[in-house]
């Protein structure tokens, strides 16, 4: 790990301030389970680390009925994982916060550092870098590609995202909240992640000194959700394909359908294929199955990832119907 300066701000413009104006300046320390792993990797040697930890305002969970949930950045995910109004009313962020780490690791990580996280994929922690090439050609397609994506592959970027509680999160219509130096905006969280399609880019829409504040998930309003993963193994991995599954009925009709893909493209991919195939339909086997077969339908495997398009199938058609049975539980 190469030397570098640590601050400690009290304020999150004190923060912003400490950034920089490009990534290697200055990285965000929170958790700190993402970050220091990169950086004793030589995948990113920041010249300061700008320590968020004693912000004050930036942790903790709020639930109101009308105004929904509001989870502070700095929030560990085994806080809201536990929290019983989360567990009450979002019974699938419960799940998918629960899931997403070992125990250990999830009483450290942070859900703002969960949500930024940099991509799993063994080229980029190698330090061939985010889009990996070599003689012009990718790296990816004529190589190891069995956790790869299926799904907007099409450019440079063949990565997954790494976050399992984003599609959840996305499923229920969350909002993150970023503070900058031209002050706060707020991003639908669907389209906070980006498709990188030149080494300059990042697959957050986040500039170097930008912080996320909090994240925002309105009501349910009574929506039926449910996650569904596939993994190798049944203690922590990560998984191979993911479903995240909002429904919102009109007696035994959807009304409107969520359904998020992780794990199989660039970005939590929000399958409106999937939507279209159950949207004033009654949920069962068969339409269950319908939409998993339209959520694939867009798939373009690379050479050895095509099992991914099965599982994916599969985990969508899971979580319908687990969704459409009363949800997680």
């Amino acid at each position: 790990m190469q030397a570098f300066e640590f601050t400690a701000p009290k304020s999150t413009q004190q923060a912003v301030a400490l950034l920089g104006q490009n990534w290697a300046q200055a990285q965000i320390l929170a958790g700190g389970t993402d970050l220091l792993a990169l950086m004793k990797d030589d995948i990113v040697n920041p010249k300061r680390v700008v320590n968020i930890k004693d912000i004050p305002g930036l942790s903790g969970i709020q639930y109101n009925a009308t105004g929904g949930l509001r989870i502070g950045a700095l929030t560990k995910l085994a806080d809201v994982a536990d929290n019983a109004d989360v567990r009450r009313n979002y019974p699938m962020l419960a799940y998918a916060f629960e899931e997403a780490a070992s125990p250990q690791i999830r009483y450290m990580a942070t859900v703002g550092g969960n949500l930024c996280q940099r991509p799993r994929c063994w080229y980029f922690r190698n330090g061939f870098g985010l889009l990996p090439q070599q003689n012009g050609k990718s790296m990816v397609s004529d190589g190891d590609n069995r956790y790869h994506a299926i799904i907007s592959n099409d450019g440079p970027a063949k990565f997954v995202t790494p976050s399992t509680i984003a599609p959840a999160l996305i499923a229920q219509g969350a909002i993150v909240r970023i503070v900058g130096p031209s002050g706060q905006r707020e991003v639908e969280l669907a389209k906070f992640y980006r498709v990188p399609t030149a080494p300059d880019q990042r697959e957050h829409d986040l500039k170097p000194n930008d912080v996320v504040t909090e994240i925002i998930v309105p009501s349910s309003n009574g929506a039926k959700t449910a996650q569904y993963e596939v993994r190798q193994k049944e203690t922590f991995d990560w998984p191979l394909s993911l479903a995240s599954v909002a429904l919102w009925m009109d007696g035994d009709t959807v009304k409107k359908a969520n359904i998020v893909l992780g794990a199989v493209a660039p970005v939590p991919w929000l399958s409106q294929e999937a939507a279209q195939a159950l949207v004033g339909k009654q949920v069962s086997d068969q339409t269950a199955d319908a939409a998993g077969q339209a959520a694939v339908s867009i798939a373009k495997p690379l050479s050895r990832n095509g099992y991914k398009v099965q599982l994916t199938r599969v985990a969508v058609k899971r979580a319908i119907l687990q969704a459409a049975k009363g949800g997680q539980s």
